[in-house]
């Protein structure tokens, strides 16, 4: 007899497990880098625009197509047509990519958070040098907060041809990673039901506390100001429009099948249509209200660093002319200087260089966008923060927890098509497959702990998903309204909701959706191959800064395969099954 199939406890369970698994580092950590590049304000016309005619819809059709089919993306697709069957196996080879370097930054989050504790907080000083008669080089020339995440977290090599040796602590803290997010998948939808209350919830509590927070420090309305401007000439900048499609298209994890293998889980009767509205407003939502905590934040440590840069500038001129404190302010400091420099031209041309051009604008046009913002722009600020432990513990186990329930829908991306399967769930149980799973992940990740793990992380991240997703998530959509028909999946729905399937949903699925993908497709193919900007960015511990090289043969050989092991899997299983069902028929020709 055939083992029911298991169910969430609740809807609420499927609300808060797709919650937990959209929400996550890209609201907090790439959607105010594009407010800030993209025009501010103005960034959320074409953000809400594409929400409408190409999140909320796809995130609808995943849904819809898990619930009806019942099975995880390989066994979804392949009962629409057994020539889609690749469409769920490059899903699961894209969710396993993306497993093998997602924890990685889990890791690093408890790196952080088990380092918060210390009072000083590590990366707050610059560390003696070896003879012990002043601060590191490197970390002088740096910052402090950039010298604890390059050469103390990463212990970064010069560039990727450098492998080095393993991080023992930050493998540690990868274990601990995996450990993690192995008990919480354990038993499938029971634990990762119960789970995904608290990964989904508590986010949400920290940065309430935050913005509280936020809005209380000295040059947050600043940051604030910044980031609500809108910059109107925007609007007619085709990348405004491409990265806000593309923030929606990731942010909502579209096409890794985890939305796919959530919803299988479903009572046939869920109002999955109701559901997709929920999930993607809230995932847009906390975007907005995590770029506003991010931006006091960010006003605040641009104005703590200006006004820093007027003092030493201050200080300065007052011992070098032996000024009477007081007698230069920042509100007369441009007047004072250009005196000096008329009045006593050769004493001020001496100290010219270290006089800075203090600029409070400069430093909030300063776009820091991925681990550059979670891992330096947010730690210098939390270290300038009265009682900074406190914050940052709250700060880094909310980013774990963003980590963690984004883990928990990858993992069930790969799991639910492996346990779907009737060989392979025969041959071990849930656990060992669960346990298997991580521990091949995890093994794999210590790349990403080597001195040059970082480069290889970028590597995946850039390279490992985006034409990928584009192709699945195209071949997606297309499949159901022209394979399947859309006539027929309209009857689907409503004979698994009861309501008829409105004109919006019919034409976003086969027109507007496909276009937008393809347009997608194409401008990612012309920018990272045409225009030849494989290129990488490298730690310069000389200089203490990041360089740009270019990547050495091997590096361009695994992002080719990273993209063609996902890509490839949809032709590839269509041609194998077509010569196996004609294998199957006798339809091959006789040998003479």
């Amino acid at each position: 007899m055939e083992k029911a199939r298991p169910l969430w406890s609740n809807p609420l369970q499927f609300v808060f497990a797709c919650i937990s698994y959209a929400v996550g580092l890209g609201n907090v950590w790439r959607f105010p880098y594009l407010c800030q590049m993209y025009g501010g304000g103005s960034f959320l016309v074409p953000y809400v625009i594409m929400l409408l005619v190409e999140g909320m819809p796809l995130l609808y059709l995943e849904l819809a197509v898990g619930q009806r089919m019942r099975q995880g993306s390989i066994g979804a697709w392949r009962t629409i047509s057994p020539y889609l069957s690749g469409v769920g196996v490059a899903s699961v080879v894209v969710s396993f990519f993306l497993s093998m370097y997602y924890n990685v930054i889990n890791a690093w989050s408890f790196w952080y958070l088990f380092h918060s504790f210390q009072d000083p907080l590590p990366w707050s000083v610059c560390p003696l040098n070896a003879n012990r008669t002043g601060y590191d080089e490197e970390c002088e020339k740096a910052s402090s907060t950039q010298y604890f995440w390059y050469r103390k977290t990463l212990n970064i090599s010069p560039s990727i041809q450098e492998s080095g040796g393993v991080q023992w602590e930050p493998a540690l803290c990868l274990l601990l990673a995996w450990l993690l997010v192995y008990l919480c998948i354990l038993r499938g939808t029971e634990s990762t039901g119960k789970v995904v209350y608290f990964t989904a919830s508590l986010p949400y509590c920290v940065l309430i506390i935050y913005l509280v927070r936020g809005l209380t420090l000295h040059g947050a309305t600043n940051g604030l100001k910044y980031m609500f401007t809108p910059k109107i000439e925007q609007l007619a900048n085709p990348r405004t429009w491409i990265n806000a499609a593309t923030q929606i298209f990731f942010s909502l994890g579209l096409g890794f099948g985890s939305l796919i293998a959530f919803a299988s889980y479903n009572e046939p009767s869920n109002n999955c249509q109701k559901h997709a509205i929920i999930v993607s407003l809230i995932n847009s939502s906390t975007s907005i209200f995590a770029s506003i905590v991010t931006f006091s934040i960010y006003g605040f440590k641009a104005t703590f660093n200006y006004e820093s840069c007027l003092q030493k500038v201050i200080l300065l001129l007052i011992n070098s002319f032996d000024l009477e404190d007081g007698s230069v302010t920042a509100d007369n400091l441009e007047q004072v200087k250009s005196y000096l420099a008329s009045t006593y031209p050769s004493e001020y041309s001496a100290i010219a260089p270290q006089i800075h051009n203090c600029s409070l604008e400069s430093e909030l046009n300063t776009a820091v966008q991925g681990t550059g913002l979670a891992f330096i722009v947010y730690t210098e600020a939390i270290k300038n923060m009265e009682v900074s432990q406190l914050w940052s513990v709250l700060y880094f186990f909310m980013l774990l927890m963003l980590g963690v329930g984004s883990m928990l829908g990858n993992t069930a991306a790969i799991l639910t098509p492996l346990t779907d399967s009737k060989f392979i769930s025969s041959l071990l149980p849930r656990e060992a497959i669960s346990g298997l799973v991580c521990l091949i992940n995890c093994a794999i990740g210590m790349v990403f702990t080597l001195e040059s793990g970082n480069y290889w992380f970028d590597i995946f991240n850039d390279y490992g998903a985006t034409l990928s997703l584009l192709l699945i998530v195209l071949v997606e959509a297309i499949s159901v309204c022209y394979v399947y028909g859309l006539r027929r999946f309209e009857r689907d729905l409503q004979a698994m909701t009861g309501r008829a399937l409105s004109w919006y949903w019919k034409i976003m699925w086969a027109v507007v959706s496909p276009l937008l993908i393809i347009s997608l497709f194409l401008f990612y193919l012309s920018d990272y191959i045409l225009a030849g900007t494989l290129r990488y960015q490298a730690w310069d511990a000389t200089q203490g800064q990041l360089v740009t090289r270019d990547y050495p043969p091997y590096a361009l050989a695994v992002i080719g395969l990273l993209v063609a092991a996902s890509t490839m899997c949809v032709p590839l299983v269509a041609l194998g099954t077509f010569v196996l069902r004609r294998l199957k028929r006798g339809d091959t020709a006789p040998v003479s």
